[in-house]
Formats: C-alpha cells, sequence, structure tokens
C-alpha cells in the first residue's frame, strides 16, 4: 500500500541512521576581471598549475572563467573549510589588478572575440577540450558560455537505500533500489525544481552588452548605464538568454528508469541537426566542432540536474551509470549568490539537502514527455517572470500560485527540517527554513528583488555593483586564513598538475582525428 506524506516521516523517523552522512560537493565559477570590471584577457595564472589536471582550480569555458571544485565532504562546515580555503589561495595568486566576479551573467564583454577559449595543452584530450568549447562557441555564441554558476553535488548515504525499498513499496534492492531511487528525486527536481530559481536565482538584470546587439522580444526595461532588466525575474542566466538550447527542446530524455535515461540520451547523441551539418565539421584543416550531432558529447545536454557516477579512464558518463549504476546528482540550477563571497551559503545548502531529500522520500510517478514539457514551461515562467503574483503553475493537474505552492512545500519541508536536524547541533535545518520559507509568500525577499532593489535604489547598475562587491571579497578572501590546507599542499597539486599533464601528453600515440574516431567509436558501446 502507497504511504502518504506522515507515514513516510514516521517510517524514516524510525531509521534516523539513513539520514546522517550526506555526501556534498560544490563546483563554483567565476569570472576574472580587471580593475575596470572588463574581462581579462590574461591566460590562466600559472600560480594555479594546469586546468587540465588540477583537482582544486581548473578553467570551464574560457581562459578568464575559473572553477573551483572541492572534495566530498560529509559535514556543511568541512565543504565550506574546502571552498574557503581554495578562494583563499587564488586570490592570494591572482594578479593584483584582477578580481573574481561575485554574479551569474557576465561583465562588460566588448565583443565575442574577447572571450579566449580555455587551453588545456598539446595532449589529444587537451585538445579535445578546446575543440569541444570551439563548438560551443560556433554553434550558440561565447556570451553564453561564460555565465557562471554553481554546481552542487548531493548523495544520500549508503544506509538511506537500505530502507528506500520498503520506504517506497519497491522489491528492488542493492545499487537497482539506489538507482531507482535517484531517477525518482530527478522526477521530482523537474516538478518542483523551479523553486531554486525562484528562491535563489540572483540575475534579474543584465549588462547590455551580453546580447551583442541580437534583437529579443523579451519586454527589458533599462537602469543605470546600460544595465537591462526584467521586473520580475528571478534567473536570466536560466532564461532562453542564457545557460540554455533550442536545439535539444525536442531531444525526448525520458527520467523514468536509468536503462530508459541511458537509451534516450544514447539516441540524442546520435541525432543530427542541419544548422551544425551545414556548419561542417573541420573547415581549412582545422575542428570547428567534434561533429554535426545536436550534441557533441553527453556533457553538452542542458539539464537542470544530471545523475552522476565518478568515470574511470576511457569511459563516458553513461557508460559509467550502465556499469555501476548512479551515484550521486548534480544540481545545476544556481546562480552565483551575490551577497557571499564564495557565491554560496551554508543556509542555501541546507536547504538544498532539504529540498533533494525531500524529493527522494515522497512519492515519484513517471513522468510524461507531456508533463516533463509542463514542467519545463513552469521553469522557464520563474526564470522570467517569477516574482509575479499574477503567475501561476500547474503541477500534476493542479493549479496554483507561487505563494501557493510554497504553502503547501513549507509544511513538508518543516516535518522534515525536524527530522534532520535530530542528527544536528545546532538546529541548522529547521533554522534554514524560518529564514528562506518566507519568501514565498514575500517575493521582495528573495535574492533575485533584493539584487534588483539594490541596483534601482542606487540608480546604478549591474557592473559598478558587481565590481564593488568583487574588491570587497578579495580583500575579505585575502585577509582570511586557512582552515584545512594551506600553500604548501597548493604548491603539491600545482606541481602534480604539471606533472601529470606532462605525462599524458606524452602518451599520446595518435593523431587528433583518429583519437577521436577511437573515442566516438567506444562511445557507442
Amino acid at each position: 500500500m502507497a504511504k502518504n506524506f506522515q507515514q513516510r516521516i514516521h517510517f524514516l523517523n524510525q531509521h534516523p541512521e539513513s539520514l546522517t552522512e550526506f555526501g556534498r560537493g560544490i563546483e563554483r565559477e567565476t569570472l576574472r576581471v580587471n580593475v575596470d570590471g572588463k574581462l581579462s584577457q590574461e591566460a590562466h595564472p600559472s600560480a594555479y598549475g594546469k586546468a587540465l589536471t588540477h583537482t582544486s582550480i581548473t578553467t570551464d569555458f574560457a581562459e578568464s572563467l575559473l572553477e573551483f571544485i572541492t572534495p566530498v565532504a560529509n559535514s556543511v562546515d568541512q565543504l565550506f573549510d574546502y571552498l574557503n580555503d581554495i578562494h583563499h589561495h587564488v586570490v592570494l595568486n591572482l594578479p593584483s589588478e584582477q578580481y573574481l566576479w561575485p554574479m551569474s551573467m557576465p561583465c562588460y564583454v566588448q565583443s565575442e572575440d574577447h572571450v579566449e577559449l580555455a587551453q588545456f595543452g598539446t595532449s589529444n584530450i587537451g585538445k579535445m577540450k578546446t575543440t569541444y568549447r570551439q563548438g560551443l562557441k560556433n554553434r550558440y555564441g561565447s556570451m553564453m558560455q561564460i555565465i557562471s554558476g554553481v554546481h552542487y553535488n548531493f548523495s544520500l548515504p549508503a544506509s538511506f537505500w537500505d530502507t528506500w525499498s520498503e520506504l517506497h513499496d519497491s522489491p528492488l534492492t542493492g545499487k537497482d533500489a539506489q538507482s531507482a531511487g535517484y531517477m525518482g528525486l530527478i522526477r521530482n527536481y523537474l516538478r518542483y525544481g523551479w523553486v531554486i530559481p525562484y528562491l535563489f536565482g540572483a540575475s534579474p538584470a543584465i549588462c547590455k552588452s551580453f546580447l551583442q546587439g541580437k534583437e529579443t522580444k523579451l519586454p527589458f526595461e533599462t537602469t543605470g548605464s546600460g544595465t537591462i532588466y526584467l521586473p520580475y525575474a528571478t534567473s536570466l542566466r536560466l532564461s532562453d538568454l542564457g545557460y540554455t538550447s533550442s536545439s535539444q527542446s525536442d531531444l525526448n530524455i525520458c527520467y523514468n528508469n536509468l536503462d530508459s535515461y541511458l537509451d534516450s540520451v544514447r539516441v540524442a547523441l546520435s541525432k543530427k541537426d542541419p544548422k551544425f551539418t551545414e556548419m561542417g565539421v573541420v573547415k581549412d584543416g582545422e575542428y570547428v566542432q567534434l561533429n554535426d550531432n545536436i550534441l557533441q558529447i553527453e556533457n553538452e545536454l542542458y539539464a537542470s540536474i544530471r545523475a552522476k557516477r565518478v568515470q574511470k579512464s576511457n569511459e563516458t558518463p553513461s557508460q559509467a551509470l550502465k556499469a555501476r549504476g548512479i551515484e550521486y546528482i548534480e544540481i545545476r540550477s544556481l546562480d552565483v549568490n551575490p551577497f557571499c563571497k564564495l557565491g554560496i551559503t551554508k543556509e542555501q545548502v541546507h536547504f538544498l539537502d532539504l529540498f533533494l531529500t525531500w524529493c527522494a522520500s515522497v512519492e515519484s510517478p513517471e513522468l510524461s514527455q507531456q508533463e516533463y514539457k509542463a514542467c519545463a514551461d513552469n521553469f522557464s515562467q520563474v526564470v522570467t517572470r517569477g516574482r509575479d503574483p499574477k503567475l501561476t503553475l500547474t503541477i500534476a493537474e493542479q493549479t496554483n500560485d507561487v505563494a501557493g505552492w510554497g504553502k503547501w512545500l513549507n509544511a513538508q519541508l518543516a516535518d522534515m527540517a525536524i527530522l534532520l536536524d535530530k542528527n544536528s547541533e545546532d538546529d541548522c535545518y529547521q533554522n534554514a527554513m524560518k529564514h528562506i520559507s518566507p519568501r514565498f509568500e514575500h517575493s521582495e525577499n528573495t535574492s533575485s528583488a533584493r539584487i534588483l532593489n539594490r541596483i534601482i535604489n542606487a540608480q546604478g547598475d549591474n557592473g559598478s555593483l558587481a565590481l564593488e562587491l568583487s574588491k570587497q571579497y578579495k580583500t575579505e578572501l585575502e585577509d582570511q586564513s586557512y582552515t584545512i590546507w594551506s600553500d604548501q599542499v597548493f604548491a603539491e597539486q600545482k606541481l602534480q598538475s604539471i606533472d601529470k599533464q606532462k605525462q599524458i601528453e606524452a602518451a599520446d600515440t595518435l593523431t587528433f582525428s583518429d583519437f577521436l574516431a577511437d573515442y566516438f567509436e567506444n562511445a557507442k558501446k
């Protein structure tokens, strides 16, 4: 017999060991900018080692787009100790007139030609990474690719999956139960994940240079010198202007179980796009993209949440999932939080823990393509007009406004917070709810409303505020101390990254074209 929510809470209350030792990791992106707030044109600083092989400090799309990666942590305090130490080391080794941009949407960029693609050395895998980025540039433009975000990696403890089958009346066990459980979490996140940009979206305004003269149908208003905004927007980063792709709208990815998900991804990887075919793959002896498929590789699949498994050497993401099941999930819909030096707060992490545990614990029916498209529409509406009091969302054939959905969700998360706090010393989950849950009814307290209010009231612009915060945070990060790591640890990471890249480059025996042929042939297996 299916359990209602209170029965599920009661059941979990009888198994407190299943809600301890969450696995957490953060990947934070940030642009290096000059003292005038413009994008740095300098190469990735040598002080950080090699971006291809460094374990903590790398680059994403561009040479100026840094990405910081924490190890997996079982406590929130440890997670933020890692993140603080990485930031501290980075700012200590930044050129004196450079800063870390504290917002998701880019600084002023004169033209797309001023965005230097990330470089990863002369190895075939390094060339492939840069070629992939060349393909992204040619397909979507560089501006979209230098948007910054924060990715949150989350796993429930093994003990949770020991109880999941009984909680969901499922005959599955072991890694099959775990994968099915994570797929259920993903489906619920697709239904209710709009709450993340609503609560934490912080990109309602952008520098007009981001459009690069392109026309848009969005009804932008103007404030300051060159800043445009939507009055009810929460996250333009996640809108059609930002990190999305219209080419992928009809891929029909299925999230009902791991096998159907992998099958649909495999089909998507083989689909051609006429625009990309017309572009060609090699021009004048140079690769302009890896291939002419809608997805060059799996990482090009834009999604607010991903199923993940640590990959072995020469293994694609899908092959890792197929062989060993889902290990954790990656949340990709977090804007950089401009109100803190690390781009994310402990309070946000506690809310994410709470929300994701709820997504895994409550009923999660299969998701039809019709419902999936409705969920995507809800998400799209929230990122462009989520604070509009007239906005309504339909979920599972029920329609309500944001405040109404928030009231319903808050009641369930409040019970879950009490349960999770049995394993904490300071009621951190209930305290997170006290601060965050009122935002559903009082949208003026959301991150997007606060940042827009600050811009408008100052009669300034997005860039001036961001540069002011960049300088403030650089000073704060310079003045703090290491907590877990040290200069010596980062010096060792740097040397290890240099040695490892040399080994990779020395081991290459194939031409780049043969390497790519082997890679894509292996990916089909």
